[in-house]
């Protein structure tokens, strides 16, 4: 087991291959410590290099409204006015800080994602 930190883009795709090999060991066993291992460098790496940010607060809107069965005038009543829920879902109002309040508590959608530009 030779089992370094993963530093470079050559380091990783060895570290993906050697992963590959080992993928089925056995856990307990000195393999199945090598996976383990090297699994959470590989995460750490990803997480570096490749992180995963936000999704768009309008999308992010318009998806918890799916998932509620939310529709425009619902959202009206969120936001005060059809008129402003129609601007929101077509990009034409901000977010102002009130409505990220109103939306953060009623619709349950992180305060991060709304806050973000767009």
């Amino acid at each position: 087991m030779n089992i370094k930190p993963i530093k470079t883009k050559k380091d990783y795709e060895q570290a993906l291959e050697r992963l590959e090999v080992i993928f089925d060991a056995k856990k307990g066993t000195p393999k199945g410590d090598e996976l383990e291992i090297l699994s959470m460098l590989i995460d750490n790496y990803e997480k570096e290099k490749f992180p995963i940010g936000f999704p768009d607060p309008v999308e992010a809107i318009k998806f918890r409204m799916e998932q509620l069965g939310y529709n425009q005038t619902d959202l009206a009543n969120v936001v005060g006015l059809k008129s402003r829920a129609s601007e929101i879902l077509n990009r034409k109002r901000k977010l102002s800080l009130e409505m990220i309040r109103q939306i953060h508590d009623r619709l349950n959608i992180p305060t991060e994602v709304l806050i973000q530009a767009y």
